[in-house]
């Protein structure tokens, strides 16, 4: 089963989210139900949903606005004529971003703030950038802290009584996820120092061999010393 954008679910309904808020009135949004339109538009705007274009928007929206029904008709002109969008709370609204959690919209647009606006978020993966894909030490432990702490002494339930993932279990499948990463970097690094250590055990002049494929340049010789600085140097 594939998960794609803009689809949520809200009470036990169906819905497509247009705007995820409303200018002046960030905890409300602009929804539509496919189930109560008419089966050509519901099949013209899922097929626009699943496209690239419509995965690709930031504001499902904006793809509607360049998108026709069967009879030529601007899809969201029509929507919006026919009186079949709705604004809803967003703390209503209920979407899945990955197969194995959920979370209000409302939470989800905060986090999205606070990417767009270089906060916390954007720290973090800066701070991730520079170590070179490994998590920083710091964030590291304090992660590790709170989550053996909320292990130790849980004090939030995993799950909320709407179904969407708590702060806590959202902490621990981030910690989870970054740890593996972590671990997969170091083994990936691990291995390619050991292959360079086998191919100038075969063949000193490997890696010679390998600039000048790469420059198209004859360079000279270097002795076996030599090639091991180079191969020292690129490793650091």
């Amino acid at each position: 089963m594939s998960f794609m954008k803009h689809i949520a679910k809200h009470s036990d309904r169906k819905a497509c989210i247009l705007f995820r808020e409303v200018p002046n009135e960030e905890h409300m949004c602009l929804v539509i139900y496919p189930d109560v339109l008419p089966a050509p538009w519901e099949d013209a705007i899922m097929k626009v949903l699943e496209s690239d274009v419509g995965q690709q928007a930031e504001q499902f929206a904006d793809a509607l606005h360049r998108s026709y029904l069967p009879d030529g008709r601007v899809i969201l002109d029509t929507l919006h004529r026919e009186k079949m969008i709705k604004k809803i709370r967003t703390a209503d609204v209920i979407v899945t971003p990955r197969p194995d959690s959920s979370i209000r919209l409302d939470e989800l647009n905060n986090i999205l703030r606070e990417m767009k606006t270089g906060e916390a978020a954007i720290k973090r993966m800066a701070q991730n950038d520079a170590a070179r894909g490994m998590v920083d030490p710091q964030t590291k432990r304090s992660a590790e802290a709170a989550y053996k702490a909320g292990r130790q002494a849980p004090t939030t339930p995993l799950v909320a009584a709407d179904g969407a993932l708590s702060d806590r279990a959202l902490a621990e499948n981030m910690l989870t996820q970054a740890l593996r990463m972590e671990a997969e970097a170091k083994t990936m690094i691990d291995e390619a120092a050991r292959m360079k250590k086998d191919a100038e055990r075969m063949d000193p002049t490997v890696s010679k061999k390998k600039t000048n494929a790469h420059t198209g340049e004859a360079k000279p010789k270097r002795s076996r010393a030599s090639t091991k600085a180079v191969v020292s140097d690129a490793a650091q």
